[in-house]
């Protein structure tokens, strides 16, 4: 057994080592300090035994009192819709076309399908909608099926080019360099180009217009206006999905795009749906 040391000028007892002449003092701790461990200690069994704590192969302890954040969250919920019943049921009968801006069911259908959109839409089209390269942009007026309450309504619902809803939006771009030589390719990129530049090479618009003409007026329009009908682009409007530099058009002329939006009608509620169409519509680019 080790002989205890005694500090000589505090006469408490020290650790037993040093370190150049100088040792260590073994201070007890404070009484308070103490009784604070063992009061957390004793708080802390408490707790796991009265709240769920302890996880287990297939679950979790239940605790005492029964608790559960979930239950909680749940019964906030059943609150919630209770509260807003009369207004659900106004919106899911309500004309989307003649909804006036200031009511209180407007207010309400924006609140909810802001809502909505950032926890479905925001991946992809942006928290704030103004999209990213392949994800369009909902701030402008530009749309591809177009922008009206009852358009916007029906590309949500059905979703664009799924496999999951037969009313799905759909349209299909050829992949022209299965159908084009190169120089064919180049000749219709410039004159897409020089339908919304002034920086183009003249003698191969001139090819590229014919080109254009016999195989993509068709969609797009003698004038590139595209046709929203179909689902073609305005090519005029220098918006671009994807790009408007020359090697993002070649690609797209090349490769096409085939974009996929899910069909929103099978994954949200109807009055969902109708919520985040009066929002996309009230962003500012809605017709």
């Amino acid at each position: 057994m080790s002989e205890r040391k005694i500090d000589d000028e505090t006469g408490v007892e020290t650790t037993g080592h040093s370190w150049d002449g100088i040792e260590e003092l073994n201070n007890p701790l404070p009484r308070w300090w103490l009784w604070t461990l063992y009061a957390c200690i004793v708080w802390a069994i408490a707790y796991t035994i009265a709240y769920p704590a302890w996880p287990m192969i297939s679950g979790a302890t239940k605790g005492m009192l029964g608790y559960s954040t979930r239950a909680e969250v749940a019964a906030d919920i059943v609150a919630h819709e209770a509260k807003n019943e009369a207004l659900v049921a106004e919106l899911i009968a309500a004309d989307l076309t003649a909804l006036p801006p200031s009511s209180d069911l407007h207010r309400y259908a924006v609140a909810r399908g802001g809502s909505v959109f950032r926890a479905q839409c925001s991946q992809c089209h942006g928290s704030g909608a103004a999209g990213a390269v392949g994800y369009p942009n909902l701030l402008d007026n530009d749309w591809l099926w177009g922008g009206d309450i009852e358009n916007i309504s029906a590309t949500i619902r059905h979703g664009v080019r799924n496999d999951t809803d037969l009313d799905a939006r759909y349209s299909e771009m050829p992949a022209y360099g299965d159908l084009f030589v190169e120089k064919e390719i180049e000749a219709v990129v410039e004159y897409v180009v020089s339908l919304s530049s002034t920086e183009f090479d003249a003698g191969l618009v001139q090819a590229g217009s014919e080109l254009f003409l016999d195989n993509c007026a068709a969609c797009h329009g003698d004038e590139g206006l595209g046709d929203q009908f179909l689902g073609a682009p305005n090519l005029v409007d220098a918006i671009w999905l994807y790009g408007g530099d020359r090697d993002t058009l070649t690609e797209t002329v090349t490769n096409a795009r085939f974009g996929v939006m899910p069909a929103w009608g099978q994954r949200l509620s109807d009055v969902d749906v109708r919520a985040v169409s009066v929002y996309v519509h009230a962003l500012g680019g809605g017709e």
